[in-house]
């Protein structure tokens, strides 16, 4: 059994993978290590390298997902196959630097159960990656109570008990952090060396960061309301049912007390709105907690589906 599995999510990135490999085999001889490359239904001839890699190394094992299901699904099924009592994340694209992580595992043994990569110098461009990121951040870092610099920096070292549970999906692989300080784990923060791209092309764009911003409430609610959604649901409809019930009452007191008829009054429309809407979000709520139960009672299928098998059962 390995100590650690290095999961590292492949698309079409073939220029960069021999070196890859050679810079992780470099970095980690000391180490009692596997790493699981993820091909993510790449198009061009990465898998052909990484295949020739595992041949040359026993420790490199490859996964070939059927299509491109994203990076959340590629990392997803790394965490399912990885056999390491650790697990480090790594992108494929030679901006992450290896050499990071054995100090990485060291910061790990001062008693945390998550290591988190800052990319303090990043080597981005301004405007379109970096500003975008920081505003990310600050947001997830106060919604999420996590508070780290970079989330989105790929390079994480965890406990791998803290990962084996998760189901995640979307873009819900950069609260991984997020996930595991709601599961109590102590969270480190490590400044690690970011280099610019020089192969390839880069598959991250702007687009990116609101999906990330629309994934957060998906976060949030997980981690608030996951077990009990009708606070949520309930909690909102109670009040949207006693507004209603006010302006109703308000409508009244003018009605009889100073002579202004319910036809004349647009809040009397309101309250019945209000009423309405508040008697959804209850039935909502109850609805929330039935789909809730069948959740935890059902087993759930993998947002993957692994075409090829290296080194892997």
């Amino acid at each position: 059994m390995p100590e650690l599995s290095v999961v590292v999510p492949v698309f079409n990135e073939q220029e960069n993978l021999a070196e890859l490999g050679a810079e992780i085999r470099q970095a980690l001889r000391a180490i009692e290590y596997e790493v699981l490359f993820v091909d993510d239904g790449s198009t061009d001839r990465s898998f052909e390298v990484i295949k020739k890699l595992a041949a040359e190394e026993p420790r490199f094992k490859a996964l070939r997902l059927a299509a491109n299901f994203g990076q959340t699904a590629a990392m997803s099924a790394g965490i399912a196959y990885a056999a390491g009592r650790l697990i480090a994340f790594l992108d494929s694209d030679l901006q992450n630097d290896p050499a990071d992580i054995p100090a990485m595992l060291r910061k790990l043994g001062e008693g945390f159960d998550a290591v988190s990569g800052w990319r303090r110098n990043r080597k981005d461009p301004f405007l379109t990656r970096r500003l975008p990121s920081m505003a990310a951040n600050a947001v997830i870092s106060r919604v999420t109570g996590v508070r780290l610099h970079d989330y989105g920096c790929t390079l994480k070292l965890y406990k791998a008990q803290f990962l084996k549970d998760l189901r995640l999906c979307g873009e819900m692989h950069r609260f991984l952090p997020a996930y595991a300080g709601f599961m109590g784990a102590r969270i480190a923060e490590l400044e690690v060396h970011h280099r610019p791209r020089s192969k390839g092309i880069s598959k991250y764009g702007l687009s990116r960061t609101f999906k990330v911003l629309l994934d957060l409430i998906t976060v949030k609610f997980m981690d608030a309301y996951i077990t009990k959604p009708i606070y949520l649901f309930g909690g909102g409809g109670l009040c949207m049912v006693l507004a209603g019930a006010l302006l109703a009452l308000w409508t009244l007191y003018k009605k009889f007390h100073l002579g202004v008829f319910v036809k004349d009054q647009p809040l009397f429309q309101v309250s019945i709105f209000f009423g309405l809407v508040g008697i959804q979000m209850v039935l909502m709520g109850l609805l929330a907690e039935i789909l809730i139960r069948i959740y935890y009672d059902v087993r759930e299928r993998e947002p993957y589906f692994v075409r090829e098998r290296i080194g892997l059962r």
